[in-house]
């Protein structure tokens, strides 16, 4: 990375030993710190500098209280408990935010490779294209958002305001040079492309105009000495453009058939002529001589389906195109000979999302975006190199900053990473597995499809076992309950049924519950005369109560909501055993377990629907507590069946999870969002305790349990412990 990142001498400082010092971490401008990673030497430093840069980006506008806690926090990811504990002491007589500790968290997503996140878009980021300005490398991103982006890739900060002009969702963007100005081709879901001159970053010229669907692929070449793009429209257009972005003038089209829809486009030179690879409905591949835009060749067949991605490098000096298909194949070809080299690229869950190549060490690779995953190939070999990179969900380009081969990865939530291609050592020992869980008798028992269910001791965070729950489709809610005096774990799943397992003997019981006809998102258990009893809600918008110990569903289906279930809790009002069920259909409805009959129903306004839903006894009574997705929370009283109170709004973002426990013998609520924030409040004085826990991705999932506070943030879990008492009379920030 550039020796000056924010006008520091990075050498000098780390020199100085301030990597290694956690109280200079958690004090100093964050640009200073940024300046000085890159020159870390040695293994504490490496580590230090690893740590911070794991969530760079939210060091930029974090005070010292957050900062602190997030070097903790991913201290801890990286295995060092040792670190973490001393982030966790600077200045911590200060601050209420140190009251918390770090016991243990996986380090499920730590990659030596990752640089730093670059945040700013508001959806998801679709497109990506990398190019030179003012000799320093830079990004260009277009989103959902409808806004483009510019980024110096050298510090990972935004460059200028978003570059606005487009009324529909960011789908292509290519660079090149128009009398010797770089500038970006973008287009969107819209009809038109537009061109920016990235100097000045203002538009250039009026938008161009000829299509009649969204263009959904953007290229760029060189033609008779004339820069040109090379445009694909949507399925009702069918045409492939090509225009003079000196005249900003359509040179004409593609001679496509009326029956091919061209998916993809890359550009390449083959024997000194510029030409176009498409990729097609249809499955072939096609080569365009792009001088006469007439075709070169037969069609380049093999893959059965649609060919989503197409990217040119070269091998062995001879111009070679990859293609993504939704066969779930990726082909690499010899375009001069016009034949297919070697076998596909094929994999696990193998989907090409998004397809570019790169040089390492002199070698050609394919970065593939597959399934959140990014993958690299070597194209010689058709082999795969190294670890995937887990953090994936849009877009992928390639780049070189300071001679060293990276990637850029953008995901839904409007985020882009950088990462360096070439693996590096993990400066730590990890812990990974499981994150989605129950505790139960001091372990954490995790349910993930997608992981290998290691059991972890709830106070270590040690692996002591391991289970396969068996359920297909990943599994979406777990709980845990006792049966015939022994503990027993629950899951739900997407594939519509309940299971019971044994964790003593890591075997399910019985046979899969089932009944739901889609997903099972909610999941609680209750005592019903005797025994023990779960109660589910499901996509398909009812609500289930089945008994554990044989195995049958009790009743009809509980029927009265009209969309999605979200979540379901029980209580105990008047000695009757009750379950409160909240959905998308913006209500909150009580039900008697014991006749199925629903007792209530509360409309919420707007169109916020409660996606998190918890039951506690305040004041001596029984009470449901909703969180909506604009952040409001609302206190239920279950036996006046009436609001307590007016709502509260906990923060202003979009709420994932809540959990009600006692804290300091208090009822007290734990919060989480998708913006990485858990509040905690009292729910007898409605006020908040101590300030917000910041965590470097979404909180899916809060628990309190054996005097412990587990959060599950992205793929990540930890696990917190309270350093000291709180003061429920302090309010945020104190």
């Amino acid at each position: 990375m550039s020796h000056d990142l924010y006008g520091g001498d990075r050498e000098s400082v780390a020199a100085g030993g301030c990597l290694s010092d956690p109280a200079w971490l958690v004090n100093a401008d964050p640009r200073d710190v940024c300046a000085a990673l890159d020159g870390a030497v040695g293994e504490e430093e490496m580590l230090a500098a690893a740590v911070y840069r794991a969530s760079a980006h939210l060091h930029r506008n974090a005070n010292t209280d957050s900062r602190r806690w997030l070097l903790a926090l991913d201290a801890a990811r990286y295995g060092n408990r040792d670190l973490a504990a001393r982030f966790s002491a600077v200045n911590a007589h200060e601050s209420l935010a140190a009251r918390w500790g770090v016991e243990w968290v996986t380090g499920n997503c730590v990659d030596p490779r990752y640089r730093y996140t670059m945040t700013g878009h508001t959806d998801a980021v679709m497109a990506m294209a990398t190019t030179e300005v003012d000799g320093r490398p830079i990004a260009v991103t277009g989103s959902a958002d409808t806004t483009v982006r510019m980024w110096d890739l050298a510090t990972g900060e935004m460059l200028g305001e978003p570059l606005v002009g487009h009324t529909q969702p960011v789908l292509a963007i290519a660079t090149t040079e128009v009398d010797g100005h770089p500038i970006a081709i973008t287009s969107s879901r819209g009809t038109t492309v537009r061109m920016w001159d990235l100097t000045t970053r203002q538009p250039i010229g009026k938008p161009l105009g000829g299509h009649t669907d969204a263009v959904h692929a953007v290229a760029t070449a060189v033609v008779d000495d004339r820069p040109i793009a090379v445009t694909c429209s949507g399925y009702k257009d069918r045409t492939v453009g090509v225009w003079d972005l000196t005249t900003g003038q359509m040179l004409g089209k593609l001679l496509t058939s009326d029956t091919e829809w061209v998916v993809s486009i890359a550009t390449t030179d083959l024997d000194g002529r510029p030409i176009a690879v498409t990729g097609s409905d249809d499955g072939t591949v096609r080569v365009w001589d792009l001088a006469t835009r007439q075709t070169m060749g037969e069609p380049l067949t093999g893959h059965t389906d649609l060919v989503e991605r197409v990217a040119t490098a070269q091998l062995d000096g001879r111009p070679i195109a990859i293609t993504g298909s939704d066969d779930r194949t990726a082909r690499v070809w010899d375009l001069t000979a016009g034949k297919m080299l070697g076998e596909p690229l094929t994999g696990d869950g193998f989907q090409v999302k998004a397809l570019k190549t790169a040089v390492i060490d002199g070698r050609p690779v394919a970065v593939i975006g597959s399934h959140r995953e990014v993958g690299v190939w070597d194209l010689a070999t058709g082999q795969s190199i190294g670890e995937h990179f887990a953090r994936f969900g849009g877009a992928v380009e390639t780049v070189v900053v300071d001679g060293s081969p990276a990637v850029l990865t953008s995901s839904y939530n409007g985020t882009v990473r950088l990462w360096d291609l070439v693996a590096g050592q993990v400066p730590g020992e990890l812990l990974t597995g499981g994150t989605d869980w129950v505790s139960m008798d001091g372990r954490l028992i995790p349910f993930t499809g997608s992981h290998d269910g290691t059991v972890r001791d709830l106070m270590t965070g040690q692996a002591i076992g391991e289970f396969v729950t068996g359920d297909t489709g990943g599994v979406l809610s777990a709980t845990s309950t006792q049966v015939h005096g022994r503990p027993v774990a629950v899951t739900s799943s997407h594939d519509g049924t309940v299971r019971v397992w044994d964790p003593t003997t890591d075997q399910m019981l019985g046979e899969p519950l089932t009944g739901h006809t889609d997903s099972i998102w909610a999941l609680a258990t209750a005592d019903l005369d005797g025994r023990p009893v779960a109660v589910t809600g499901s996509h398909d918008a009812t609500v289930r109560v089945w008994d554990l110990t044989t195995g049958q569903m009790l009743g009809e289906p509980l029927t009265g909501h009209t969309w999605l279930v979200w979540a379901v809790a029980t209580s105990v009002v008047d000695g009757r055993p009750i379950a409160v069920t909240s959905s998308d259909d913006m209500t909150v409805r009580k039900w008697d377990l014991a006749t199925g009959q629903m007792l209530a129903v509360a409309h919420l306004p707007g169109l916020d629907s409660a996606r998190a839903l918890a039951t506690a006894v305040v004041d001596g009574r029984p009470v449901a507590v909703t969180a909506s997705t604009d952040g409001t929370v609302r206190i239920w009283d279950l036996a006046a069946d009436q609001l307590v109170g007016e709502p509260f709004a906990s923060h202003p973002h979009l709420t994932r999870t809540m959990a009600v426990a006692a804290l300091d013998g208090r009822p007290t609520a734990f919060i989480g969002s998708e913006e990485g924030i858990v509040s905690m409040w009292d729910l007898t004085t409605r006020k908040q305790i101590g300030p917000e826990l910041v965590f470097p991705e979404p909180v899916l999932a809060v628990t309190a349990a054996n005097g412990k506070l587990i959060v599950r943030f992205g793929p990540e879990v930890a696990v917190l412990c309270q350093r000291i008492e709180l003061d429920p009379r302090h309010g945020a920030g104190a």
